[in-house]
Order: structure tokens, then C-alpha cells, then sequence
């Protein structure tokens, strides 16, 4: 959840920026993660527009999110490890599950069982 304070004295281009990155490098957003339209995150904020393109630009420019034309922008993976193959696969899964409309906890069990996990 990215958010916007028009009162602080760090402009909104710089908010908005650090919170990606910090969620970027926390694993909230894994590589994969499809960010929300230029737009519909303006509108949820409460900022301009150029603002928030401005700041999917940077976070291209540096390598962290990969803009894919009309399918949108997304977090980039950076390593090239296995843990970043697995986070863009896990993306994937939970697109699938989302579309079959199958709920979170059932997705979940089925990848516990894959795992060889109980539920």
C-alpha cells in the first residue's frame, strides 16, 4: 500500500519512490508483482498523474521495475537467484488461482501438498 502526504515537507515524487523501494526490498513486492496503472495509483493517492509515471521511470531507470508496454509495470527481479525464479513463479500460481477463482487457503493447501507440507 503506497500512500501520499501532501503536508510532509519530503515532495510527493520522493514518498511515493521510497515506498516502492522499501517494499521492493523488503519482499512485500516480490519480482513478478504487477504494479497498479499510472492512473489508478494517482487517483488512489491523491497525486498527479506525472508523479507517479515520473516515479515508475526512476524505478526503471535503476533497475528495479520493468515497464512491459500495455501489459503494465512490474517488479523486476535483480539476482537472478532461485529465490527470485520462485517469486516470479509464485506470481504466476497466484494469477492462475485468481482467475479459476479459487480462494487463497486452497491455493495455499495445494502448495503445501506439493511441498510435502500438511495443512
Amino acid at each position: 500500500m503506497i500512500t501520499a502526504d501532501p503536508t510532509s515537507s519530503v515532495t510527493l515524487f520522493e514518498q511515493v519512490r521510497r515506498q516502492f523501494l522499501e517494499q521492493i526490498e523488503t519482499g512485500e513486492l516480490i519480482a513478478g508483482t504487477k504494479l497498479p496503472t499510472v492512473r489508478a495509483l494517482a487517483e488512489q493517492i491523491h497525486v498527479a498523474p506525472y508523479t507517479v509515471a515520473r516515479v515508475y521511470r526512476t524505478l526503471e531507470a535503476d533497475g528495479f521495475v520493468e515497464t512491459r508496454g500495455r501489459n503494465g509495470t512490474f517488479v523486476k527481479g535483480r539476482s537472478g537467484t532461485a529465490e527470485e525464479l520462485l517469486q516470479v513463479d509464485a506470481n504466476a500460481y497466484a494469477t492462475r488461482a485468481r482467475e479459476l477463482g479459487i480462494p487463497a487457503s486452497t491455493a495455499l493447501e495445494y502448495i503445501a501438498k506439493a511441498l510435502g507440507e500438511s495443512s
